[in-house]
């Protein structure tokens, strides 16, 4: 059985009374695309830097492919990683080209053929002085450098941020690349829909604690369905059927409830009556995380 890619033991990082990650225990299994999920001051940039050795934790440890990262030959690690950070800072004078050669050099090997293919499908220009680009344009000479390496783990945080949209439909196949390759992704972002369309599991982190880890159907089956139905006849009883909550008419003829757990029995009852239309929406994943954030919680 092969090593994780990640893993941490109780992983804590104090800032004086302030805990900015409180006891993270998290394994990401190798070859799989984790999504790493949180509010800005939650602890997913802490956690990165803990997991690339830019800070010491106040306690725990933290494994990259059973490398402890914060001993002495957590430089081993990094040649296992390539990292993505949220704001990307270049060398101004550098072309795009130079740019990828120096990143290259640096890290744990390159695919050029693979780096050539990506460059188009970015389309990035490299003849450009790297102060001349744009936001977006020093994410995509950022991306294409960590994807075209041969790091089994791929570190990103916030990655399609200045993107347009084309540009996101091409990391999101980039991601399916490295999955397809047995690579492992570690994905930190606050995209929900990008999360939901790449993931295998998420994880969500609040105030530095991790409150959850499922896969992304399972934590949509955590949480209830949207039911809408109207009636050409009267309205039946919902109030005591099981499952069904927060039930309000809307119109003549017209109801509304939430729904979880087995559905028959709200079934059975609506059958009952004469429907005239339905229709159910499952919550999505930006729903899903902010019902973690409620007050309620």
């Amino acid at each position: 059985m092969s090593a994780p890619a990640i893993r941490t033991e109780r992983l804590t990082k104090r800032y004086g009374p302030l805990a900015a990650l409180d006891g993270l225990d998290l394994t990401v299994s190798a070859g799989e695309v984790f999504g790493f999920l949180g509010p800005n001051g939650a602890g997913k940039s802490t956690t990165i830097r803990l997991l690339l050795g830019l800070a010491r934790p106040t306690s725990g440890r933290a494994w990259i492919f059973d490398v402890d990262v914060d001993a002495a030959d957590a430089a081993a690690a990094h040649q296992r990683l390539a990292y993505v950070p949220a704001d990307v800072a270049l060398w101004p004078r550098l072309t795009g080209a130079e740019v990828l050669e120096l990143l290259g050099a640096v890290g744990p090997g390159v695919d050029r053929a693979y780096r050539s293919e990506l460059v188009e499908r970015f389309a990035l220009d490299l003849s450009k002085p790297a102060g001349t680009y744009s936001t977006g344009n020093r994410q995509k000479v950022a991306l294409v450098a960590a994807f075209a390496t041969r790091a089994p783990l791929l570190v990103l945080d916030e990655p399609t941020s200045g993107l347009d949209p084309l540009m996101e439909r091409e990391f999101r196949r980039a991601v399916a690349d490295a999955r397809a390759d047995g690579r492992t992704v570690f994905l930190c972002s606050h995209q929900l829909a990008e999360v939901e369309a790449v993931c295998d599991r998420v994880g969500i982190l609040r105030a530095g604690r991790l409150v959850d880890v499922a896969a992304v159907p399972d934590l949509r089956a955590l949480h209830r369905t949207e039911v809408q139905v109207r009636f050409a006849g009267p309205v039946p009883d919902l109030t005591d059927v099981p499952g069904v909550q927060a039930v309000e008419g809307t119109g003549e003829g017209a109801v509304r409830f939430t729904l979880s757990g087995p559905p028959g029995p709200a079934l059975r009852q609506i059958a009952a009556a004469e429907v005239s239309a339905v229709s159910m929406r499952e919550p999505s994943l930006e729903e899903i995380f902010l019902d973690y954030y409620g007050e309620d919680r």
